[in-house]
């Protein structure tokens, strides 16, 4: 079936993507619930989708079948929250996956929590998923505000970037990613000039927090937003012929394309999947490209993918029924089982939910250095997963045993 823009949209409208192994009774569904009209249309968008149902092509032929559902959730916690709770209550949905946007991310983690079903999150950064708001069915895969700032913010500060001033989006992932920055910049001993916060969403106009930054002196624009504030804030500082570095404590390559090479240059990003990484990645690419020519996969991407694999695995393991029952009970077996595809690679889901993965450092090649289409990065710094995430026993979530 193709899947249009068109099905996607429409607020709380959802739009039945089917997709089956073979003719059988039993059946898992799945939804990604992500921003499909707003600022990180790109950077999730219609580009998950396709991949969580790449993830379910290849499971294809294991017993049961798999049907992919999809719905806009407007970057609101109030309408996320309503679809999880509509998808879980009467669509019969057993996964959520994706979910971009913090505060929406929390919203439909506590709908997870609430009525015990599994929610692999994606999309939305905050670290409280594993931590203060975590819960047994809930998964956290690619990235969070913890994993970010230990490697774009510290390593900043020790090539020289001691000074900042932070330009935040107005909402909780903003303000979490922002203490977390502040406090790697200080552990090595950096300092933090000030900060401005905007309204989310719906700030376009960046020049007077620029202006603002500018005039403190910082060596250093910290972004603590992501997609098109990212890509706006940028090119408006390029415009403002900023001299500063600017760090962009959560960037995609999706942004870096819609930036272009002139403008990206040389800024350093954060994320734990790039396309050309390995021969592994370049093959999940390869596979996916032909369905999402314009949006090449970022981490978000390889999330919907791996999350949507893993999870079906756990399933066939577990036994349709017991899946299907509670959400604490597959989570837990997708604990209990390695995780392995070609996104990631092989790791582990931690106690708390956090998938352990190494982090990557990387530049934005010049021009000259990129050899073709999203030819985009070079390698800085890569961090084990041992040492890339919060240790599990700062992050407070109850049930974790240390």
């Amino acid at each position: 079936m193709t899947v249009s823009r068109r099905m996607l949209l429409g607020g709380a409208a959802v739009a039945a993507l089917p997709l089956r192994a073979r003719a059988q009774t039993a059946k898992i569904r799945i939804g990604v619930l992500n921003d499909q009209s707003g600022p990180y249309r790109d950077t999730g968008g219609l580009t998950s989708v396709i991949c969580a149902r790449q993830a379910v092509q290849e499971f294809a032929a294991r017993g049961f079948d798999v049907d992919v559902i999809a719905a806009d959730h407007q970057n609101k916690p109030d309408i996320g929250a309503g679809i999880a709770r509509q998808w879980y209550d009467r669509e019969g949905v057993d996964m959520i996956i994706d979910v971009p946007t913090s505060s929406v991310g929390l919203a439909v983690g506590a709908v997870a929590k609430e009525k015990d079903k599994a929610y692999v999150n994606v999309g939305a950064a905050t670290a409280d998923l594993t931590g203060k708001q975590c819960a047994p069915s809930i998964v956290h895969w690619s990235y969070d505000t913890y994993m970010l700032s230990k490697s774009t913010g510290g390593s900043t500060v020790k090539a020289g970037g001691d000074t900042w001033y932070f330009i935040t989006a107005d909402y909780v992932f903003g303000h979490q990613l922002q203490r977390d920055a502040t406090h790697f910049i200080e552990l090595e001993g950096g300092r933090v000039l000030g900060a401005s916060s905007y309204p989310f969403p719906g700030t376009s106009d960046f020049s007077a927090f620029l202006l603002q930054a500018q005039s403190t002196g910082a060596k250093v624009l910290g972004l603590c937003n992501a997609g098109a504030d990212t890509v706006n804030s940028i090119k408006q500082a390029h415009e403002f012929g900023w001299t500063a570095k600017i760090a962009a404590m959560l960037m995609f390559i999706t942004d870096v394309h819609a930036l272009g090479l002139p403008v990206a240059q040389g800024l350093t990003l954060t994320e734990s999947f790039y396309w050309d990484l390995n021969d592994r990645t370049r093959a999940f690419t390869d596979r996916v490209r032909p369905k999402t020519p314009n949006n090449w996969p970022n981490m978000i991407h390889a999330g919907c993918y791996a999350g949507t694999l893993h999870f079906l695995k756990a399933v066939q393991d577990l036994g349709i029924a017991e899946a299907k029952r509670s959400g604490t009970a597959i989570v837990n077996r997708m604990k209990a089982m390695p995780t392995d595809d070609d996104c990631f690679g092989k790791a582990y889901i931690r106690e708390d939910g956090l998938l352990m993965v190494p982090s990557y450092l990387f530049q934005v090649k010049t021009p000259a250095e990129s050899k073709g289409p999203w030819d985009y990065y070079k390698t800085v710094h890569t961090t084990p997963a041992d040492e890339a995430w919060r240790p599990l026993s700062e992050g407070g979530c109850y049930f974790v045993k240390t």
